[in-house]
């Protein structure tokens, strides 16, 4: 079983879904978790019951709200040992659709956001004989998404990223991966039921099935599915599992 008391652990994007399910399996596992979002009542909630979740409010896309805010999280509970790069957007658009405030909006939240988390967290980091960097990217980071252009670019930005800083820190140890789910029953699946069913004139259903038909298991992929794959990398036997795309989506990318 892993053991992870006595870490300290960030994830953005900390407040519901898949970032939800990353903390609560972490702080399953004994370490004290920064959670963080833009609204603290939802992260006060999220946290509520569990001693081991502690809300941040913490906007990705400005830098000095993550460089203050990381910086009074290790300030409290020392260095960051663990840091999930979580908070995204995931909106479509066709491309002659996407104006530069659209494509700079996703950037600034996906890309850049994972940028900044990440650069601060190792600032406490490198003193530590252990660290786990992991950005959640999508499949869409892999083999790209239909009608989502942006995303997909912004997506396979992050999987650069963890690339590139594997090679640098490598023999060090610290490693860098990156998580890469399909569709995953959350909030942001309900909320493209409603984009598809009104952009495509479907039922719910019908929209709803569309996605669940670009998961290769045709099933909707449990939140916690994630958080265990994360956990898997955070335990020190992972050590050697280092600059990969771990692929959570029933199947080969197609």
């Amino acid at each position: 079983m892993t053991d992870l008391n006595a870490r300290h652990a960030i994830v953005t994007g900390g407040g519901s879904g898949i970032g939800l399910a990353i903390a609560r399996s972490l702080a399953g596992a004994g370490a004290d978790v920064t959670i963080t979002g833009r609204t603290l009542s939802r992260l006060e909630e999220a946290a509520a019951g569990d001693p081991r979740l502690h809300p941040l409010a913490m906007d990705v896309t400005d830098e000095s709200s993550v460089a203050d805010g990381i910086a009074g999280a290790v300030a409290a509970r020392g260095p960051m040992a663990i840091c999930v790069a979580n908070a995204g957007v995931a909106e479509g658009r066709n491309l002659l659709k996407t104006d530069l405030t659209f494509w700079r909006h996703i950037m600034a939240t996906n890309l850049d956001g994972a940028f900044l988390t990440i650069r601060e967290s190792l600032r406490s980091m490198a003193a530590l004989d252990y660290g786990r960097v992991i950005a959640v990217s999508s499949i869409a980071g892999v083999r790209g998404l239909k009608g989502a252009p942006a995303y997909s670019a912004s997506k396979h930005g992050v999987i650069g990223l963890i690339r590139a800083l594997s090679e640098d820190f490598l023999g060090k140890p610290v490693t860098f991966n990156a998580i890469c789910p399909a569709y995953v029953d959350t909030d942001i699946v309900t909320r493209n039921v409603n984009a598809i069913r009104d952009r495509a004139g479907v039922t719910d259903e019908e929209a709803l099935q569309m996605m669940v038909s670009q998961n290769r298991h045709k099933r909707l992929i449990d939140a916690s599915e994630v958080g265990a794959a994360a956990l898997w990398l955070c335990d020190p036997a992972s050590g050697s599992v280092n600059g990969q795309t771990i692929e959570i989506a029933g199947g080969q990318a197609a």
